[in-house]
């Protein structure tokens, strides 16, 4: 088997080479998780839930190993990949919890003479593809219900970070995982493995985390075999401040929401709405923690060159870069950019920018705002920042997007349904809702006269 490389994007380095997935290892791991399937969907809910609570307990106790990982394919800081390994451990407390609450229902049909009982059955196989820029949580975030459904996968990490993906699913094994319960493929081909399953027809569900363009293609693909399929696509989240805001708590806020792993988030805030009243003051109070701030690398080169693009337009058209913060001399870095003067419609408003740089459009009337808000075919995450709880649920409540963040800028939590509007995705994962998207709802008619 060939390999393919590995690459640090602080230093552009080469830190592994792994194998190169082909078509006949994508079908040798679908005969795995076919093989085991029987037996796991059988295993008991009390056992199934031991084995997850096992996971958890191994990845805490892991976490240097997992954060060094996570740091060197993926190049956020130590502490960011620390926050991830504990975020990505807790799907699997948290459906440890979900697998033994397998609820149904029973009652009397309305017309009388019979009963319905209804339940719930593991979907099956289930083909999982994961994104780079959170590898260990976006693995988990589908491993972990998927296993407490009683399902078994085969999983494609991104090809830029496919370290972690290994390194869990080796901790997994060790947690009692049995063989062939969790597969992982990885490549550089990724199109190759990924239609490899989806023509496969034993694999029952796909759930996909990237971008909107490949998943307009995935769908397609899955239609033909009318697949159950689950997926988490592109943001454009906004990011208001109201006149009577906090605005060192929206400032705050805005520092993790925007520039949390280096604005590479489907969640990062991406457009600002700032009230015209407090404009001035909210732009030389985060332009002070810009200048000071300094950012993860971005992925890759071509990802450099996509944002700076973006800025470039966005400055054609009459924005002004305000605030710039520090870079190395190496690596693939973009400053984080604060841009003034911006208009609704500019390319970098309108598009997910996925890097550290921060447009502010200002306003004064709250419906039009509104309407300029909910103007994208996304509808992932959106953060609000008010002074009143009313003014806050109100603007919340009218923005199309699946999560809001009210005076907070953080939106993801393993006990929450994570899932967007529009062309974000469909379904849910996390939550209860997380364990339905791997689960078939079945139910029985009995005769009772």
């Amino acid at each position: 088997m060939t390999s393919f490389a590995v690459y640090n994007p602080a230093t552009e380095a080469v830190i592994a080479e792994v194998p190169n997935g082909t078509a006949a290892d994508a079908t040798a791991a679908v005969d795995a998780a076919a093989k085991a399937f029987p037996d796991w969907a059988a295993t008991a809910p009390r056992v199934r839930a031991e084995v997850l609570r096992k996971a958890y307990e191994l990845i805490i106790a892991d976490t240097d190993n997992l954060a060094a990982l996570i740091t060197a394919e993926n190049g956020k800081p130590e502490a960011d990949a620390r926050a991830e390994v504990a975020y990505s451990a807790e799907f699997f407390r948290w459906f440890s919890e979900e697998a033994v609450r397998t609820d149904g229902s029973y009652g009397s049909s309305p017309a009388g003479g019979t009963r319905t009982i209804v339940t719930h059955q593991p979907v099956g196989i289930a083909a999982l593809v994961t994104p780079w820029n959170f590898p260990a949580a976006m693995a988990t975030r589908k491993i972990a219900p998927a296993l407490a459904a009683g399902c078994t996968v085969v999983l494609k990490p991104a090809s830029e970070t496919p370290l972690t993906a290994l390194a869990i699913a080796d901790l997994l094994t060790a947690a009692g995982v049995p063989e062939g319960v969790v597969n992982v493929v990885t490549t550089d081909s990724p199109g190759e493995v990924v239609t490899t399953w989806l023509e496969d027809d034993r694999i029952r569900k796909l759930s996909f985390t990237g971008s909107t363009r490949v998943g307009h293609t995935l769908l397609r693909q899955a239609a033909d075999r009318v697949l159950n399929t689950s997926m988490e696509l592109g943001g454009n989240a906004p990011f208001v401040v109201t006149a009577d805001a906090d605005l060192d708590a929206a400032v705050a806020g805005a520092m993790i929401a925007k520039f949390r792993n280096g604005g590479q988030a489907c969640t990062a805030a991406n457009r600002f709405f700032v009230h015209a009243d407090v404009l001035d003051d909210f732009v030389a109070k985060f332009g002070a923690a810009i200048d000071k701030l300094e950012v993860a690398p971005l992925i890759s080169a071509k990802a450099v060159t996509g944002v700076s693009g973006l800025v470039d337009d966005a400055v054609a058209d009459g924005a002004r870069i305000t605030n710039t913060g520090p870079v190395p001399a190496e690596g693939w870095y973009y400053p984080a950019t604060l841009l003034v003067d911006v208009e609704p419609d500019f390319r970098i408003v309108r598009e997910e920018i996925f890097g550290p740089v921060a447009p502010i459009v200002s306003w004064r009337d709250e419906q039009e705002m509104l309407a300029q808000v909910n103007d994208s075919e996304y509808g992932l995450a959106a953060y609000v920042y008010a002074g009143r709880l009313q003014p806050a649920l109100r603007i919340a409540e009218s923005i199309e997007a699946g999560m809001v963040g009210v005076n907070r800028g953080v939106v993801s939590d393993p006990a929450a349904p994570f899932g967007g509007f529009k062309q974000s995705g469909l379904g849910r994962e996390g939550a209860r809702d997380g364990l339905r998207e791997f689960q078939e709802t079945q139910f029985f008619s009995v005769d009772w006269i």
